[in-house]
């Protein structure tokens, strides 16, 4: 600097205040041009202290841009990055050795603190000015002093790194700078709260004042682990400016980076609070609500709850600039809700921390859902067919779906069309029924379920509040929403009922048959007729091996219990028990569930056709053809024997001789050869345990009889469970000393088989078995002839003592779970495949909807592979035996049939004409 200018500067500082207001329209053109001019950071400070100092005092607000702001803010901002740079450049050789160094990086420190200072005092000067106050009068003011706090804050956060372990020789002037940078930005934010824009600001003051909440968003992502009330306070000001003024800025604000920062703020205090809280957890501190780890707590959950708010209320202005944001709400609901309870993967924490933790991040997810629901990005998103989920997220992605349903009736028709209807045209993005995609994602949810996770119940008058599994919490919600749910939307609720019926995972399909009773029961009667003769012509239409038949069975068999007694004859008009082909419907339907007539008449019309079957099958000489129409009309005589209150007491003699005729044409050797024996073996076996006290003791022995046959070669294991309940139910039974000798032993080593089956599950269900046998019966020789083996021994000691070998662990069992899910899922996908050939399913579907069911149904499809695969495996069990029965004549004097050789030959014949067989594509 020139001597004439020293010369300036020194006589300037000697002025008063008053020379200084005489003198400032000649002297400060001088002065901002030597700031500019000026060649060291010393000279530049000087000359900035000297006109904040002296001279700003005396300069009007309409003056305060164009004479002095605008001309020496730009350069002060510009000194501070030098100053920066030159500190970076530096700091790398400073030590406590290199004392002019460290000298020298204080001194430019200094000079920053003093020139936030002097930015400090043009911020008080504005303060000053009480009415009149406007952006436009000190637009260079707020840019420039965000540009120097953005780039003091980053510092202060990156000084460990930059330091770089020799913070302490700068560490004082840093928390100087530090200081008065936050009372800079508090000063500068308050001027900013009493300026006002009306809808006639420029279009330079809008632009000014989106830069500025642009920058105070900068600012919030540095600031975040400085300083929890700065960091909360400038988030404050920024939202209060951005709905201050949101009919001027909303078209030009980032709302996307507004919402992303919110989102990673909320996330990032939420996860402080689950570490802070397995902290208190660990070292014992829950109790101590007075200590520093617990206070800290608070105040970050305090965050927590603050964020979520904000991001609420900021979504609620913006909504309709967001809907491009709709995944990542999406991803945020499910990341909050994978960090607690009950999600398996959120660490267990003592109930006061999960309670407070509840409290700030989850309550606030009601309001964030409440306002998204409008949006149909978000539903698309959110229902989207083929949504892919990671496994911590399909629990949260199913309580957000229940979430979303319990909130729908206080929402408009147009939102609830959105939801619930679906997408209803091609051209519209993909988007499930809300029922639908409920249910799809509880079958998601396959490791919850078996924990099994714990709900909130539903609170009861004069009762505690309990905990319930996820299945009674969703079904709890399902009915609520079906009992208010507009009967235009009832049509979407039925589809999706059957469809849930109709897939393959059986606790989902319990689910949808839970729903559908419910709403069977709170719908009227005519409805209930319309479900039950729909579920009834499904379930004739089935064939015996599908999978849709035990769901559609079991739906079935309730909704009856919710008929009128004029329905129910409805019922037995339309399906009348006395015809064959309806007698799959009554497998499925319980007696008891019928009104008096009602069941008079089934019991009549069942126990008639059994009969005749019975006798046109001894008229047609007991061929093997018909067995199949015994086993229809025995399944029916089985419902009917269950479905009594007390079977021992109804059974009829009629009933009672046709299963002894039954018994005495089962031939033990046709067993293996014959699969549709085993059938009939089944149905007998299941029929005799619920009248076992009134069979005959020869009956019992030829049932044994058929057991040993089939127990000692690999049989289903349906059949084998059925023989299980059988001999269960023989404890309670005496046997005669005259035929003991026949039974007892037969008793004992068929148990002693199936207790040794190497099936966890035959072997559970055994070990059940025999213990109830065991615990009734008089014939206790039975239990230690049954007990040979040491092994099956000592089984049956450990679980009638209930001593569990192996205590799995939480960490094993879950790993477990989520391997069984696998298997499990793979295993319903292979089973809907091999039914997404019959078009049966989607006809019958809709029929629902109709106001009367289709007369017609479609035809069912046989899968040809299935059909091959069962004739070669008869003509397999054929030759077996065949081969046996040679094998075992060959040492005697009884030799083949001469005919046998050429029967052979020509099976041989027969084989290769097939093999040849050539079929066109």
């Amino acid at each position: 600097m020139s001597q004439t200018n020293t010369s300036l500067l020194d006589e300037v500082v000697q002025w008063s205040q008053e020379t200084c207001r005489q003198e400032i329209k000649s002297v400060l053109p001088k002065l901002t041009s030597l700031h500019y001019e000026a060649a060291t950071w010393n000279d530049r400070l000087r000359i900035l202290k000297i006109i904040t100092e002296m001279f700003l005092p005396h300069i009007g607000l309409s003056e305060l841009e164009e004479e002095c702001f605008s001309k020496i803010l730009p350069k002060a901002v510009a000194m501070f990055d030098n100053m920066m740079k030159e500190i970076m450049n530096q700091v790398g050789e400073l030590s406590s050795q290199n004392t002019e160094l460290c000298t020298f990086l204080r001194n430019i420190l200094q000079a920053m603190v003093q020139l936030i200072d002097a930015l400090s005092i043009c911020v008080r000067h504005v303060a000053s000015f009480e009415e009149g106050l406007c952006l436009d009068a000190i637009r260079s003011l707020p840019t420039c002093i965000l540009k120097v706090l953005r780039e003091t804050f980053q510092h202060c956060k990156d000084s460990e790194i930059v330091y770089c372990g020799r913070l302490s020789l700068v560490a004082d002037l840093l928390q100087g700078l530090f200081k008065e940078a936050y009372s800079l930005q508090k000063s500068l934010l308050e001027v900013l709260d009493r300026i006002s824009l009306d809808s006639s600001a420029s279009d330079e003051e809008v632009s000014d004042i989106v830069t500025v909440i642009h920058s105070l968003l900068d600012i919030c992502s540095i600031i975040s682990n400085l300083d929890i009330a700065l960091h909360a306070n400038t988030w404050k000001f920024l939202i209060k400016q951005s709905l201050k003024y949101q009919s001027l800025v909303e078209e030009q604000l980032h709302h996307g980076d507004i919402v992303n920062s919110l989102s990673d703020n909320l996330l990032a205090s939420l996860q402080s609070c689950v570490e802070m809280a397995e902290q208190i957890k660990l070292a014992g501190l829950q109790e101590t609500v007075q200590s520093p780890e617990y206070k800290l707590f608070q105040k970050t959950a305090k965050m927590c709850r603050f964020f979520a708010n904000t991001l609420v209320h900021y979504i609620k202005e913006f909504k309709y600039f967001l809907t491009k944001k709709s995944s990542c709400f999406h991803l945020l609901y499910l990341q909050i809700f994978s960090k607690s309870p009950p999600s398996l993967c959120a660490p267990s924490l003592p109930t006061a921390l999960a309670g407070e933790l509840s409290a700030s991040a989850l309550v606030p997810m009601d309001a964030f859902l409440l306002q998204l629901l409008p949006l149909r990005p978000f539903a698309e998103v959110v229902l989207q067919p083929d949504v892919w989920l990671s496994s911590e997220h399909e629990l949260p992605h199913f309580l957000m779906l229940v979430n979303i349903l319990g909130q729908l009736l206080s929402q408009p028709e147009e939102v609830m069309e959105l939801w619930y209807s679906g997408s209803q045209f091609p051209e519209d993005t993909p988007r499930l029924p809300l029922y639908q995609a409920i249910f799809i994602s509880f079958r998601q949810c396959y490791t919850e379920r078996k924990v099994p996770v714990r709900l909130p119940g539903v609170m009861l008058k004069g009762q505690a509040q309990v905990e319930v599994t996820l299945h009674q919490h969703i079904c709890v919600q399902l009915c609520a929403s079906v009992a208010v749910l507009p009967p235009v939307f009832f049509p979407v609720l039925e589809r999706c009922l059957m469809d849930a019926v109709l897939q393959a995972d059986t606790p989902t399909a319990l689910l949808a048959v839970d729903v559908w009773c419910f709403t069977a029961r709170y719908g009227t009667a005519e409805v209930c007729l319309h479900h039950v003769l729909l579920i009834a012509q499904l379930v004739k239409a089935c064939n015996s091996e599908c999978y849709q038949l035990l769901h559609l069975g079991l739906l079935l068999r309730r909704m009856v219990f919710l008929m009128t007694p004029s329905h129910q004859l409805e019922l037995v008009a339309e399906f009348s028990p006395s015809k064959v082909e309806n007698l799959p419907v009554w497998h499925h339907v319980l007696v008891r569930a019928l009104s008096q007539d009602v069941r008079l008449r089934v019991e009549t019309e069942i126990i008639a056709l059994m009969q005749r079957t019975l006798m046109e099958w001894e008229d047609g000489g007991y061929k093997l053809g018909q067995v199949d129409k015994v086993n229809a009309a025995l399944g029916s005589l089985l419902s009917l024997l269950r479905g009594h209150p007390s079977p021992e007491e109804q059974c009829s003699l009629s009933v009672l001789r046709m299963i002894t005729q039954l018994w005495s044409r089962m031939n033990p050797s046709q067993l293996q050869t014959h699969l549709v024996l085993q059938d009939t073996l089944k149905l007998l076996l299941s029929a005799t345990t619920v009248i076992v006290k009134n069979i005959k003791p020869e009956t019992i022995s030829q049932g044994l009889l058929c057991l040993e046959a089939v127990v000692s070669q690999k049989c289903p294991d349906y059949l084998l469970l059925a023989a299980l309940g059988f001999l269960s139910s023989l404890g309670k039974i005496f046997f005669p000393e005259d035929c003991q000798g026949q039974i007892l032993p037969r008793l004992s080593g068929v148990f002693g088989a199936l207790l040794a089956d190497k099936s966890w599950l035959l072997h559970q269900h055994a070990l059940e078995a025999f213990s109830y046998f065991a615990g009734n019966t008089n014939h206790e020789e039975v239990i230690s002839q049954s007990l040979c083996v040491e092994e099956t021994k000592t089984k049956v000691i450990n679980y009638l003592s209930k001593t569990v070998n192996l205590l799995e662990d939480v960490e094993s069992r879950l790993k477990r779970l989520k391997l069984e899910k696998v298997v499990i899922e793979q295993h319903n996908k292979k089973l809907e495949s091999k039914e997404s050939g019959s078009d049966k399913q989607a006809s019958e579907t809709e029929a629902i909807t109709d106001s009367e069911p289709s007369p017609k149904r479609a035809r069912q499809e046989t899968n040809a592979e299935e059909e091959y695969d069962r004739h070669i495996q008869t003509a397999q069990n054929s030759l077996k035996a065949l081969h046996a029965l040679v094998e075992s004549k060959a040492n005697t004097t009884a030799p083949p049939p001469t005919w046998l050789k050429a029967k052979l030959q020509q099976l041989m014949t027969l084989i290769r004409e097939i093999t040849s067989v050539r079929h066109t594509t």
